[in-house]
Order: structure tokens, then sequence, then C-alpha cells
């Protein structure tokens, strides 16, 4: 059974800061890659931002380059996203998705909620 626990958000005013943090644990869990996804309200869910474990290759989406930063801490199997300069738009429900190695599934956290306020 694997787990994926994010923490962090929470309500922050553009312009601010807030680090996300997501955590995956389990028996057979060895990560190929872990990465971050939002929902804004009424839409759907969109890619944020990646990273690969072997060689630790990241990709962003457009909408956050120069704002946001992935990274990770390899042997807890937990990734971070710091979001900079936060705007109204980045207001979403945010998951982390778990990507096991070998086994070609995924896994997802329950999402955390970040609202910018204006």
């Amino acid at each position: 059974q694997v787990q994926v626990v994010e923490s962090g958000g929470g309500l922050v005013q553009a312009g601010g800061s807030l680090r996300l943090s997501c955590s995956a644990s389990g028996r057979t869990f060895s990560a190929s890659a872990m990465g971050w996804f939002r929902q804004p309200p009424g839409k759907e869910r969109e890619h944020v931002a990646t990273m690969r474990w072997s060689g630790g290759s990241t990709y962003y989406a457009d909408s956050v380059k120069g704002r946001f930063t992935i990274s990770r801490e390899k042997s807890r199997n937990t990734v971070y996203l710091q979001m900079n300069n936060l705007k109204p738009e980045d207001t979403a429900v945010y998951y982390c998705k778990a990507s096991r190695a070998g086994w070609g599934d995924d896994y997802w956290g329950q999402g955390t909620q970040v609202t910018v306020s204006s």
C-alpha cells in the first residue's frame, strides 16, 4: 500500500510565498517521478511541475516558470514546491502525484488548498 501525503497550503496575499511538501511511503514504493498538479475552481486539473527521480530533470508549466521551484529529498521520497510571487490565478487545490518505479502506476495525495488574495 502506498500513501501520499501533502502539506503546506494556505491563504496568502498576492506576491507572497508558500512551500508545499509531499511524501510518499509504502513497503514497495520507490519513486520514478514525483510532481504537482492543480485544479483551479471550476476548471480541470493541470500540470504544474514534475521531477524525474533518476537524474533530477524538472519540467514546469509555462504559467509557473521562474516563480515555482520543485526540489526533493530523494532518500525520503519527498518533493517540495516552493511558490514565490504568487498570483490570484494560482488559487487551486494542489495535488501531489507519485509514480512508482518498476510498476508503472501512479498515486495521488488528497490535495491541499492554496488561496491567493488580490
